[in-house]
């Protein structure tokens, strides 16, 4: 770690790398997104090299927004590993504490309770307001559905929810106008309730939808 640390002050040295050198947060983001997703790409073939390789990349970005704090003055790699250390101790005190927690549920309600504390939400509207709208549309669903459900704001209901996406349905198809702006909010909530469907059945809905895309791919080639 040491020796990756010290490549990556050089390449930001002053005679460093003219790429590496001009970057910011905002101009890597896009590259924090796109290694993520190779990483589960990587998963999804099961490739451990592929996956040793992806890791690797993503930890490029974490040093590498890390070493830019660092010239700014405002954290270093030192500070994100500390960090992390606290929190994975303060958050897991069934382990490192005498807390109980036997099962994986129990461990699951105890995280969220302290990330709760820690982030000084007063409210489980907070909790929602601050899941990230960067998330892709349907995992940030499927995430604002599941903790509204812990909360006790909602109950899942197969029936419900297919009756819900019938009537959604039935509604664009009997439609006598076709302005855009109603379409794509009865739109937006079907997609939601498939979110919510989804969850029922503890499927990723995510996941699915890109596994649907690729059959569509393979039908296509076919044709």
């Amino acid at each position: 770690m040491d020796e990756f640390l010290k490549i990556m002050d050089r390449l930001l040295a002053e005679d460093g790398c003219p790429w590496d050198r001009v970057q910011t947060h905002e101009s890597l983001k896009r590259y924090l997104i796109e290694e993520s997703y190779e990483v589960i790409d990587a998963i999804d073939k099961k490739s451990a090299e592929g996956l040793c390789e992806e890791l690797g990349d993503v930890l490029l970005q974490v040093v590498f927004h890390s070493k830019l704090a660092e010239k700014e003055g405002l954290f270093s790699f030192d500070d994100v590993v500390k960090g992390v250390s606290h929190k994975m101790v303060h958050r897991h005190p069934h382990v490192f504490g005498k807390a109980q927690a036997d099962t994986p549920d129990e461990v699951l309600t105890s995280w969220e309770e302290i990330k709760k504390e820690e982030k000084h939400y007063k409210s489980n509207k907070e909790v929602l307001e601050n899941i990230p709208r960067a998330l892709p549309a349907l995992m940030r669903a499927e995430k604002i559905g599941g903790k509204a459900e812990k909360f006790g704001a909602e109950k899942l209901n197969k029936t419900e929810s297919i009756n819900k996406i019938r009537e959604l349905l039935d509604k664009i198809e009997m439609s006598e106008n076709d302005k855009t702006d109603d379409i794509s909010c009865d739109i937006g909530d079907i997609l939601f309730e498939v979110a919510k469907l989804s969850r029922l059945f503890k499927i990723n809905p995510e996941f699915v939808l890109t596994n649907s895309s690729e059959k569509y791919i393979t039908s296509f080639r076919l044709v």
